[in-house]
C-alpha cells in the first residue's frame, strides 16, 4: 500500500494523478497548505517541510517527477504499462526530458509567480518579478507548440510525462495563464483534464480533505 502525503493543487497532485492512472491501491494524507506552518508534526515525516512526502514500504520519496517516474518503472516490471518508456525504445530520451521538463522549466518559474505576486507579505510582493516569470513560463511552454500540433501526446501515448507536464498546466490555469496557451497546448489541456484518471485524483483530494477537516481550497505549493 502506497503511502501519499498531499496538499491540495500541490505538486503531488503529480502522484495523486499517477496513482490514479495505474489504478493502484494508496492512502492519502491530507495537510494544510502550507504544511511546514500547519502541520509542524509533519516535519518528523518529511522534514523538509514539503509535499509529496510519498512512501512504498520503506522506500521513501519528496520529488514529484521523480516519484512519477518509479511508479511508472515500478509497474512495468509486474505487467507492460504505457505510462513507462523503456530505454529500448525511441522516445526513451524524450520521455526523460519531457518528465523533469514540467518541474525543472515549467513549474519553477510558476513558484516565484505565486511567491512574489500572492504569498508573501503585501511589503515584499513584486509585480515585476510576477509579471517577469509569467514571461518566462509562458515563453518556455511555446516550445511544446510544435510537437503537439502534430501528436496528442509528448511521446505520441500518454506517458507519466504528461502527468508532470500536465500538472504545470493545472498550476498556471489557477494563476490564470492558461488564457495564453497556444492553439495546440490549449487543445492538449483539454485533452488531460478529460482522462478519467485526472478527475479521479481531483475527486479523491477533495474527499479525502473533507474526510480529514482540511480546506479543499487550491493552495498550490511555492516551495522553491
Amino acid at each position: 500500500m502506497f503511502i501519499l502525503h498531499h496538499c491540495v493543487s500541490a505538486r503531488s497532485f503529480r502522484v495523486l494523478w499517477m496513482l490514479e492512472e495505474l489504478g493502484a491501491l494508496y492512502t492519502l494524507k491530507m495537510l494544510p497548505f502550507p504544511p511546514r506552518a500547519g502541520a509542524r508534526e509533519f516535519l518528523q515525516i518529511n522534514p523538509l517541510g514539503t509535499v509529496p512526502a510519498f512512501f512504498d514500504g520503506e522506500t521513501a520519496m519528496t520529488e514529484s517527477a521523480a516519484i512519477c517516474q518509479y511508479l511508472a518503472a515500478q509497474a512495468s516490471r509486474t505487467a507492460p504499462t504505457p505510462l513507462d518508456v523503456e530505454p529500448q525504445e525511441p522516445e526513451f530520451g524524450a520521455y526523460l526530458n519531457y518528465l523533469h521538463f514540467g518541474e525543472a522549466t515549467l513549474t519553477f518559474p510558476q513558484t516565484l509567480v505565486l511567491r512574489y505576486g500572492r504569498f508573501e507579505p503585501e511589503e515584499r510582493r513584486s509585480a515585476q518579478v510576477a509579471g517577469d516569470y509569467s514571461k518566462w513560463f509562458l515563453s518556455r511552454l511555446r516550445s511544446l507548440e510544435p510537437l503537439l500540433a502534430k501528436q496528442p501526446y509528448l511521446c505520441g501515448r500518454f506517458t507519466a510525462a504528461d502527468v508532470s507536464v500536465g500538472y504545470a498546466l493545472m498550476l498556471a490555469e489557477h494563476l490564470g495563464l492558461s488564457a495564453q496557451f497556444t492553439p495546440a497546448v490549449a487543445a492538449y489541456w483539454q485533452r488531460l483534464r478529460e482522462r478519467d484518471a485526472f478527475r479521479r485524483a481531483l475527486a479523491a483530494e477533495t474527499q479525502c480533505a473533507r474526510e480529514q477537516g482540511v480546506s479543499t481550497v487550491p493552495a498550490p505549493d511555492t516551495q522553491p
